[in-house]
């Protein structure tokens, strides 16, 4: 069963040439000056099955999360089409999809809505969300009152325990204390062993080696490699190497 089926996917934004004064901008375009456009994404092809699990590699705007956005559906591509099968859960950076002026409890909730789950669904899963996060009472504190790492715990364990088709995690496990990391891990495998399908970005290569079997590596918004996960990085690292000596 296929996931995730990417097909000459191109994802653009209009360079913008820094301020400039409103009669600029209108000459520009009486004018109908040619915009200039930056490609975060072009013309990428790839599928993920069920099951798999898959390390996105690049340096620094590669467009490795601008593809993530596409793939959970943040945003939209110019051109091409990528479609997904099952529920899609994602850690794309530290609190998205959290309000701050939210209480930790009206968040986990709120997030739950929003994968498809019910009020009663929730509830039966409120507790281990709350245990697994380890932040106690203050689940019912606001947001702005967690810390950090208190963030990180409650978004993480969210994710897992509502138990999507499809995990997209971008850094996030990476952050944090190494009892939490470890902890993090573990669920991570688990997860993994029951088959689902799992998306990471990481820049600490040892991360995707322990979780990925395969790894697609983009380059200035093209996919360059597709392959095993260990080939890929050895090209990546190695290419790396030479153009910044």
């Amino acid at each position: 069963m296929l996931r995730i089926d990417c097909q000459l996917v191109t994802k653009r934004f209009h360079l913008h040439a820094g301020p400039r004064l409103l009669r600029t901008h209108v000459l520009d375009s009486l004018r109908r000056r040619q915009r200039e456009w930056f490609y975060a994404v072009k013309n990428v092809s790839f599928q993920i099955k069920s099951g798999e699990s898959v390390a996105i590699v690049g340096r620094n705007g590669a467009g490795k999360s601008t593809l993530l956005s596409l793939i959970t559906g943040l945003t939209r591509p110019d051109s091409g089409k990528i479609t997904t099968d099952g529920r899609i859960a994602a850690l794309l950076e530290l609190g998205s999809g959290f309000h701050f002026d939210l209480t930790g409890a009206e968040n986990l909730r709120l997030n739950a809505a929003l994968l498809g789950f019910t009020r009663k669904q929730t509830d039966m899963l409120f507790d281990s969300i709350v245990d697994f996060a380890e932040i106690g009472d203050f689940i019912n504190e606001p947001l702005r009152t967690f810390s950090s790492g208190m963030i990180l715990r409650l978004a993480f364990s969210v994710a897992v325990n509502l138990d999507p088709d499809i995990l997209i995690v971008d850094e996030i496990i990476a952050v944090g204390d190494q009892a939490f990391q470890s902890k993090c891990f573990e669920r991570v495998r688990q997860f993994r062993d029951r088959g689902k399908t799992i998306v990471a970005v990481s820049h600490a290569a040892g991360i995707l080696v322990e979780l990925c079997d395969r790894a697609l590596y983009l380059d200035q918004g093209e996919l360059v490699m597709d392959g095993e996960i260990r080939s890929v990085l050895d090209a990546y690292t190695g290419i790396a190497r030479s153009t910044s000596s």
